[in-house]
């Protein structure tokens, strides 16, 4: 995330907005970061979805990383080496998307909010996770974040990159098969007041 917003060379669409944000509220991104993702879970409560561990340390961890990490990241002006920052930040953002979908322990809030949204509507997930993407980008822009290359680099390689580093990440469960799509997880009725089948989606990560 850190790298993408040093690289200068676009967003993916939540972090359009983020960064939107941001300019808007004079916050530093990290925070913004993390109020929407709090923002986002309180959304979870009317869809029946019951957050993980690995839902909440995603909204807290991202946000202090990326502000950490913006503190000591050069902002570069080769083009060479922002495209380098593009790419790494892209890759990195894939491969912490495998480990924590993974690891089972609940998906992040956005994640979290498109599986509900599936689940109660009846939609299907790529309608629903392009009519959330779309929002927030379109919101993003007109607040003043930043879209580009890097937009369209994000849209079209994070969904392979995430599929080639999930089994691979995957922490395996004893009488468990493998991973569930986001369509059936999506599609699974709550069983409770609270429960939800969310937390074993396979989903790409947004902002994340």
């Amino acid at each position: 995330m850190a790298l993408m917003l040093r690289a200068g060379l676009g967003l993916d669409p939540w972090d359009v907005f983020h960064q939107g944000l941001a300019e808007r509220t004079g916050w530093s991104f990290g925070v913004v970061t993390i109020v929407v993702g709090a923002a986002v879970l309180l959304l979870w409560w009317p869809m029946r979805q019951r957050p993980g561990l690995g839902t909440v340390s995603n909204v807290f961890v991202i946000g202090i990383a990326v502000d950490a990490s913006l503190a000591w990241l050069p902002s570069p002006d080769a083009l060479g080496w922002r495209s380098a920052f593009l790419v790494s930040g892209v890759l990195l953002n894939a491969i912490a998307g495998g480990a924590y979908i993974g690891a089972r322990l609940g998906p992040g809030p956005r994640d979290g909010l498109m599986t509900g949204l599936v689940r109660i509507t009846g939609r299907s997930v790529r309608l629903v996770r392009t009519s959330i993407e779309v929002s927030v980008l379109v919101v993003g822009v007109v607040l003043g974040g930043s879209i580009g290359l890097g937009t369209v680099v994000y849209a079209f390689a994070i969904g392979p990159l995430v599929q080639v580093f999930l089994p691979l990440l995957t922490v395996p469960e004893r009488g468990r098969g493998p991973v569930e799509t986001v369509e059936t997880a999506a599609a699974r009725p709550a069983r409770g007041p609270l429960s939800s089948d969310a937390g074993r989606a396979e989903i790409s990560p947004s902002g994340v």
